[in-house]
């Protein structure tokens, strides 16, 4: 009795089994499509969030470069700077976060050897071009409000166009020059990059770090310091001469009406005497 109980117990548990195994992939199956859909909600979130990002830097910036080409008196020297400035913005958005919004959305990368260096030198290059851009606006509103008389003769169309080619042509030595020719990064890593074309990992040895960072960062921005600082010291050297000079006007007029104020109504309202 007991060796047959026991053979209808495994019986009763070999037949549940087929059960018990449905259930488990259907759990499974759940889950996993579960996990898909969500994996797929936040990849549609990500591209939606990174497109309008997108779609407003290239708008925004178009929308400042009509405004000063389609109105006169806009058209001054710091505009041409600022709408210089909003084209290479353009050129990150469209060239620059385009290609990171791809490797965001697919987690690889999809275009190759030769596309990785043409990414990595685009993105140095207009970031570069965009950080002396703003150097050269600082320049510039330094003399128009430190030395406004000397400004149009300072600031020329000749000089100008000097400053503008040099910020959109030196960017060049510190981008396409060295990340194609491979200074930028050490050898185990361009062999790693040769072996790996799906992926595309901007990794640069101290040397170029440090030039890159002094050339792009560090020099602008002290320039840029100075500049804002001497502006500052000059506006409020003129804010504090203005109110003297107020304080002065002040004063005299107050002093005007106290002389005024002595003198008797009854000489005051009497005729002018006519000299034949």
């Amino acid at each position: 009795m007991g060796f047959n109980e026991t053979l209808e117990e495994n019986l009763d548990n070999t037949t549940d089994l087929p059960s018990k195994l449905l259930l488990d992939t259907g759990q499974r199956n759940t889950s996993k499509n579960y996990h898909e859909v969500e994996y797929v909600l936040l990849l549609t979130f990500k591209g939606f969030i990174m497109g309008f990002i997108i779609l407003c830097a290239l708008f925004g910036n178009l929308l400042v470069i009509v405004s000063v080409m389609r109105h006169r008196k806009l058209r001054v020297i710091t505009n041409y700077f600022v709408v210089s400035l909003a084209l290479a913005d353009m050129l990150v958005a469209l060239f620059a976060m385009t290609f990171n919004a791809s490797v965001e959305l697919s987690g690889r990368w999809l275009f190759g050897y030769f596309m990785c260096d043409v990414w990595n030198s685009l993105d140095v290059f207009f970031s570069t071009v965009s950080i002396l851009h703003l150097c050269c606006i600082s320049v510039d509103r330094y003399y128009a409000i430190v030395q406004p008389l000397d400004y149009p003769l300072i600031m020329t169309n000749v000089r100008l166009g000097t400053m503008l080619s040099v910020v959109w042509c030196s960017p060049t030595v510190m981008s396409f020059l060295p990340i194609f020719a491979g200074w930028y990064t050490t050898k185990e890593h361009l062999e790693y990059r040769r072996t790996s074309p799906d992926v595309c990992v901007f990794e640069v040895n101290k040397f170029y770090a440090v030039v890159s960072s002094c050339v792009s960062f560090w020099v602008p921005g002290i320039i840029m310091i100075a500049m804002y600082y001497r502006i500052y010291i000059e506006a409020d050297r003129q804010e504090r001469m203005m109110y003297r000079l107020s304080l002065r006007e002040n004063t005299a007029n107050n002093l005007q009406k106290m002389h005024h104020s002595k003198i008797p109504s009854s000489a005051r309202n009497l005729p002018e005497t006519r000299r034949f």
